[in-house]
């Protein structure tokens, strides 16, 4: 039986293989994997993540119903089943050659290949603006700190760690090692590209960011503006809070652009200003898809109409008007009666 390894370590163990940020203007596809072994599997657990700049578009996990790797960026699938059958064929390959070099190093360090250890692989490729090669990246890290890491010649590798070292000239011999340049600077270009093909319409767009500031009450007394722009697509945008004109940026706690999940992006940034003071300070914003930088303050709420009243108001007229009619009816039918009468007794 499969045991599903905590949600937790898995981040903690991803978040140790970096990617490195790509100059404006170019895009990078990223191979983020990580192989695990763990007393009660029976099997080592490999976990695959795909990234375009910052968005995750594919992914594979041998713990999942279907072993089978998986489109799960937020824009239409256009590959064909048969390129996701080829591709997982080629995952289910490197899961033993990742699990032979993890046995290697156990053995070099005499330790038990049921214990906790981890494989972590980058590879990573970038390109520029024309979709000319730019630069290419190769590591796997064993258990956290022997690794092997291909250099920036592309051409030869470095080691650190004992075990890392001894594996070194076995490993640049292998077919592996000697097809990573090749893969880095043709295949992973070549995927690249035809992704940026596929998303073009999602990449390429401008959106108009969503912008509201927030009022939070702090402890001490003082107010907490925050000015947030969601659903930012480029991720390129600057926040920046003044007050009576003057920038505040010493005063000012600012988050990094962060992917919101959805192929968006989203950022805050935030001031802390004296109680009743709130409208001196703007946000200010500036960003691709706006026409023109944007000038935000934080709006105090208005007062609220009190609808129960007015309701209860409209309900009290209109009984009261229902009585009138009533007895106009009633007076006029009782009027028409005595006419009647009289003119019976008259004849």
């Amino acid at each position: 039986m499969k045991t599903f390894v905590p949600k937790a370590l898995l981040l903690l163990i991803l978040s140790n293989v970096t990617m490195t940020r790509h100059p404006e203007g170019s895009h990078s596809l990223s191979f983020l994997q990580t192989l695990l072994t763990w007393p009660d599997l029976l099997e080592p657990h490999f976990i695959l993540g795909v990234y375009l700049d910052d968005i995750h578009i594919q992914r594979f996990n041998t713990i999942a119903q279907t072993r089978r790797l998986e489109h799960c960026a937020p824009w239409v699938d256009e590959h064909q089943p048969k390129d996701w059958d080829n591709v997982t064929r080629d995952i289910l390959a490197l899961i033993d050659i990742y699990n032979d070099l993890l046995k290697k190093v156990l053995h070099l360090y005499n330790q038990s290949e049921t214990g906790y250890h981890t494989v972590q692989i980058l590879i990573a490729c970038d390109v520029l603006s024309g979709g000319n090669f730019s630069r290419g990246q190769c590591k796997l890290i064993f258990d956290g700190h022997d690794n092997i890491a291909l250099n920036e010649d592309l051409n030869t590798w470095t080691a650190f760690g004992k075990a890392a070292e001894i594996l070194m000239e076995e490993w640049e011999n292998t077919v592996f090692a000697k097809s990573v340049t090749p893969y880095l600077m043709n295949g992973c270009v070549h995927y690249l590209l035809n992704e940026l093909h596929y998303e073009k319409a999602f990449l390429m767009r401008t959106d108009i960011p969503k912008l509201h500031v927030t009022h939070k009450v702090r402890a001490d007394g003082n107010i907490t503006l925050r000015c947030w722009a969601l659903d930012i697509y480029h991720a390129e945008i600057t926040l920046t809070w003044q007050r009576d004109g003057s920038n505040q940026n010493l005063d000012m706690e600012v988050i990094e652009t962060r992917p919101a999940g959805d192929g968006t992006f989203q950022k805050w940034a935030a001031v802390v200003v004296p109680p009743g003071e709130e409208q001196r300070y703007t946000c200010h914003v500036n960003h691709e898809g706006l026409p023109e930088p944007l000038t935000l303050r934080w709006e105090t709420p208005k007062p609220s109409v009190p609808i129960m009243p007015i309701v209860i108001g409209l309900v009290l007229g209109a009984v009261h008007m229902g009585a009138v009619v009533t007895f106009l009816i009633w007076k006029r039918r009782n009027k028409g009666k005595e006419n009647a009468g009289s003119e019976f007794l008259s004849l």
